[in-house]
């Protein structure tokens, strides 16, 4: 018996499954191609301002090679994806929607090019005015330019006539090119829906789609997010700015309206002006300040130690101490003893160390590029003495802007993970102290040997959560890391020492900010803040122990007086080696009064304030002039696990 062919099984509206599949293949196909060519298109009509504005200031252009321009467009390309990830939300969005929701062709097309209108208007605006102020102001478009729009009438009085044309003509111009290439995506959209069997597996494929949109608005997978700091590739900072993208440099400082100014206002002006030139750090001394180097200009090698306390250094467990290099190390060259940190974050750690600023209690200035561009630098004073300044992390110096702060302020190269690669993989902040340590070391015996100054950084890791690091010394964690950068920090200053490079240096060790160890200590301690401060070398004159009380901010105005180099635009950092300055009035004062026999406390003076109702707002409690600096003493109990040290304030 002979069958005829099955013939295929038809839908109710008479067409083949096969044929839908393809229909529906071809519609998603149409879908996606039109999310890329919308993310595509914006990187590219981003990454024509770059020409653009090289061609605009083609003398500053001139000055670097092709290579260096065709870097300001590559580098670019982080933050001009960013905007283009923001730039394509909506229409994913509108993409997934129309997946299930059938509306007329036309009206997903007019909102998608009303969309892409304002889109081009909103950056050509932008770009227009951003590639004209350069000139001015030096740095790329922020939210500043809104504080001079708030009065249009007078802001426009500033700008010439033909000034004015030209630059609506090049606004214009860019906006046209946006909206004809836009239209021609536009033209790849079907907001044909999908049934529902189809269009519930497609939808799951958008939401990835959108996940992978969201990682290229944060910048990536790294532990840093978009800033302008990824941009930066050069030590010459036009061809930075030439990277940054203008819309995102505007649209991130957009929603910062604090009023820094305002975050401290405990005084009034005369009262603020007068306490304050007491502390300023550029104030006159009272002689020379005193030698502790046998070289007046030597190489100098800054290493911050991550979150290394004086608690964990003088920690011991079973008898062995943790940090045993650095107590080695104390005792062998300028041991601080009483050494204070700014803040708890490595951000303001840095700051506080390279530029001599204090930290805020509320923000960072390291995140705020238009700021922190304009602080004074130990890498920008010794650059002008002749110094090769370079700095090295094993991790992202994307993260909190630290780039975009260190070419700013004056350091010529930087090398840090994305530079590296060696065989040992990186932890999660990057390459161990182990790697970076031995590798450091060698990078200074080399630069040492072209005869050149220079001064070289380093920022260790691996003593940071989550702790994770190839060593096994003690249980504790934490402490065990400590125990490996100390191991590392010990490696590489003995490789150091071992070279012709150590007669002309000077190696200053000082951590970023301290940690709370013991764990029960807590954050309004001093002890939490105090910090070691080492410096050693073959140009540290001998070993001595400094009681001076000091903190990070000291450290640029102290290296750069033993070098005999000015530091008077510190205006917070002190020469520790510096005579005091003169006494003051108010001290003068208060020596008269205890010449007429007069003294604190329960005393005449103090029964006379108290009976007269006068109160000095710098005196606690009616006893004499209050520094909680000079009256902080710490008794020296070893350190056991669980307990903290004992702390007595003491007024004298």
């Amino acid at each position: 018996m002979q069958y005829a062919p099955r013939r295929p099984a038809r839908l109710r509206s008479g067409i083949a499954p096969g044929v839908y599949v393809h229909y529906f293949a071809r519609m998603v196909k149409k879908k996606l191609a039109f999310v890329f060519g919308v993310f595509c298109a914006t990187v590219l009509l981003m990454a024509v301002q770059k020409p653009v504005f090289l061609a605009y200031y083609a003398a500053d252009a001139a000055q670097a090679s092709a290579g260096e321009w065709l870097g300001v467009v590559w580098h670019g390309l982080t933050l001009d994806s960013t905007v283009a990830g923001y730039v394509a939300a909506l229409p994913l969005l509108l993409t997934l929607a129309s997946l299930w929701v059938r509306l007329p062709e036309r009206i997903w097309r007019r909102v998608l090019n009303v969309y892409f209108v304002l889109i081009a208007v909103l950056t050509a605006a932008i770009f227009a005015v951003d590639v004209e102020l350069y000139r001015h102001w030096g740095f790329r478009l922020d939210s500043t330019v809104l504080i001079y729009l708030a009065d249009p009438k007078e802001a426009m009085a500033s700008v010439d006539f033909w000034l004015g044309v030209r630059q609506t003509l090049l606004a214009a111009a860019y906006a046209a090119l946006m909206i004809w290439t836009y239209r021609r995506v536009v033209g790849l959209f079907d907001g044909e829906p999908l049934r529902r069997r189809a269009a519930l597996p497609w939808s799951f494929g958008l939401l990835l789609l959108a996940g992978c949109d969201f990682l290229a608005i944060r910048g990536g997978t790294g532990a840093s997010v978009a800033n302008v700091s990824k941009v930066y590739f050069s030590s010459n900072m036009f061809l930075n700015h030439a990277a940054t993208n203008p819309v995102f440099s505007f649209l991130t400082t957009l929603g910062d309206h604090t009023d820094y100014a305002s975050e401290y206002p405990f005084f009034d002006e005369e009262t603020r002006a007068a306490k304050f030139d007491a502390l300023r750090g550029n104030g006159p001394a009272s002689g020379p300040s005193e030698r502790v180097l046998t070289k007046t200009r030597p190489n100098v090698v800054v290493v911050i130690l991550e979150s290394f306390a004086r608690t964990v250094m003088d920690a011991d467990v079973d008898g062995r101490p943790v940090m045993p290099n650095m107590r080695r190390l104390r005792d062998e060259g300028v041991w601080f003893e009483n050494f204070f940190a700014n803040s708890f974050r490595t951000d303001r750690g840095e700051v506080a160390v390279l530029s001599g600023f204090p930290a805020q209690t509320r923000m960072s200035i390291m995140k705020l590029p238009a700021k922190s561009r304009s602080l004074p630098s130990l890498a920008r004073s010794l650059a002008r003495e002749g110094y090769a300044t370079s700095f090295v992390y094993g991790g992202d110096l994307n993260f909190t802007n630290q780039a975009s702060y260190m070419y700013a302020t004056g350091w010529q190269q930087l090398v840090w993970q994305r530079d590296l690669r060696f065989d040992t993989p990186p932890s999660d902040w990057g390459y161990d102290d182990a790697v970076m340590c031995d590798w450091f070391a060698d990078r200074v015996i080399a630069q040492s040997g072209t005869g050149e100054p220079f001064l070289a950084g380093l920022l260790t890791l691996s003593s940071h959560r989550p702790f994770d690091v190839p060593f096994s010394r003690f249980d504790d964690r934490e402490l065990n890391a400590f125990a490996f950068a100390d191991d590392c920090v010990g490696r590489m200053i003995d490789k150091l020492r071992a070279s012709p490079a150590w007669d002309d240096l000077l190696v200053v060790l000082v951590a970023d900010h301290g940690y709370p160890w013991p764990r029960s200590l807590s954050y309004n301690e001093p002890l939490r803040h105090r910090i070691p401060m080492i410096w050693t070398g073959g140009a540290v004159a001998g070993p001595r122990v400094v009681e001076e009380y000091a903190s990070q901010i000291d450290i640029c105005a102290t290296i750069l007086g033993q070098l005999g180099v000015a530091h008077d635009d510190f205006d917070y950092s002190k020469d520790i080696f510096a005579p005091p300055p003169p006494p003051q009035v108010r001290v003068l004062h208060l020596q008269r009064r205890l010449r007429r026999g007069r003294c604190f406390g329960r005393s005449r003076l103090g029964r006379h304030e108290r009976e007269s109702g006068f109160r000095d707002i710098s005196r606690p409690d009616g006893r004499g002039p209050y520094d909680a600096a000079n009256h902080l003493y710490r008794h020296r109990k070893p350190l056991t696990a669980g307990k903290i040290p004992e702390i007595r304030y003491c007024g004298t």
